[in-house]
């Protein structure tokens, strides 16, 4: 059985976007780019929400293959090798390794966990409050950027009750610290 982990990068004020919608967070240089890398070469399937699947497509580009530098090619490539899942109702097509979901989240989540083995990857907030609710993530990677955005899309959603118990903090390159907890 799988193990769903909803990570997304954040403000230290909670905030995986800024007010305008926008990603406002400092882009990960090297160091920490190489623990994404390996963190997406673990992932047997990410699950995506609209936004943050068209904000990841940029690693589809054909750039990405040759004109960035290695640890962007080594993330590209773990990108493009793993299964994706779109949770979407306006989109009508998406790239290769990834199929539109046609059903309802929660219940392909549920079928993934119990079919998959390894790691299951959430990201987006709406789709991972859909999974919280339902009681699916098992566990939550807070990456903490120093920053304060003041306002935006909450890493958690609004009206998400969750008792939570620590399994751990790291501390990672540009000061950004990763606590990762479970549900109690």
């Amino acid at each position: 059985m799988a193990r769903i982990i909803y990570s997304m990068l954040m403000s230290l004020d909670g905030y995986i976007a800024g007010p305008d919608g926008s990603i406002d967070l400092p882009v990960p240089e090297e160091e920490l780019h190489r623990h994404f890398n390996e963190d997406m070469r673990l992932t047997a399937i990410a699950l995506c929400g609209r936004r943050l699947y068209e904000t990841m497509r940029f690693w589809d580009s054909p750039d990405r293959k040759t004109g960035a530098e290695e640890v962007e090619r080594d993330f590209a490539h773990a990108w493009r090798e793993t299964p994706k899942i779109v949770f979407s109702t306006t989109l009508r097509a998406v790239g290769a390794n990834a199929r539109l979901a046609d059903g309802d989240a929660v219940a392909v989540a549920r079928s993934l966990k119990a079919e998959t083995d390894g790691q299951i990857s959430v990201g987006g907030a709406e789709l991972a409050g859909h999974l919280a609710r339902a009681g699916l993530i098992d566990e939550y990677r807070l990456y903490m950027h120093p920053v304060v955005l003041g306002g935006g899309k909450p890493y958690f959603q609004h009206g998400l009750s969750l008792a939570l118990r620590p399994l751990g903090t790291q501390s990672l390159s540009q000061g950004v610290t990763l606590p990762r907890y479970a549900p109690a």
